[in-house]
């Protein structure tokens, strides 16, 4: 996805690091902070037209650290802020499990995003997979799309990414570089 080679069909986002700063098994709403540039991110890609998905490992609900009410009441924060400023989360998806439960819908696994192209209706081959770690966007590689590595907040890169994804210093310069066209909002 860059300039001329037509719209995502859908963006596929992490959330802890990618959306909200990461604090480690995020847990209660008053722990939710939207990272810089985030909500115009979004609210760019809603503006195109483009489906915005969020796909997330939340294992700390396998680990007993948090249970499924707590990682909603977080993401019904996650939403309530994004909508205050004008932007929308079309779809959530999560994966409840630890790496040892050998899951396919823990990230870099497809089934979450398999779910959503069949209940959602989303063309994945056309879609740009978005995150700030390697198992973020290791699925463009295996469903056609596009991987759009963001820094993380520390300001580096996951080094384990593959090489042909787009990097970018966070989600609204990445999202800057698949909309060329865009305007800013401010």
């Amino acid at each position: 996805m860059s300039a001329g080679s037509g719209m995502p069909t859908a963006a596929f986002v992490d959330r802890d690091g990618t959306l909200i700063r990461d604090t480690g098994y995020v847990s209660s709403p008053d722990d939710v902070v939207l990272l810089p540039g985030a909500a115009e991110a979004v609210r760019l890609l809603n503006r195109a037209g483009i489906p915005v998905v969020i796909v997330t490992n939340q294992s700390g609900i396998a680990r007993g650290y948090f249970g499924e009410s707590e990682f909603h009441a977080v993401q019904k924060r996650v939403e309530s802020l994004l909508l205050a400023a004008g932007a929308r989360i079309d779809v959530t998806y999560f994966c409840p499990h630890v790496p040892e439960d050998g899951c396919d819908c823990r990230k870099p696994g497809l089934g979450l995003y398999l779910n959503a192209a069949s209940e959602v209706g989303l063309h994945l081959a056309g879609a740009v997979y978005v995150g700030d770690r390697a198992r973020d966007v290791l699925p463009a590689l295996d469903l056609g799309g596009k991987g759009l590595l963001v820094a993380g907040e520390n300001g580096g890169y996951d080094d384990q990414a593959p090489p042909e994804c787009l990097r970018a210093a966070d989600l609204l310069a990445g999202v800057r570089m698949i909309l060329p066209d865009s305007e800013d909002d401010r």
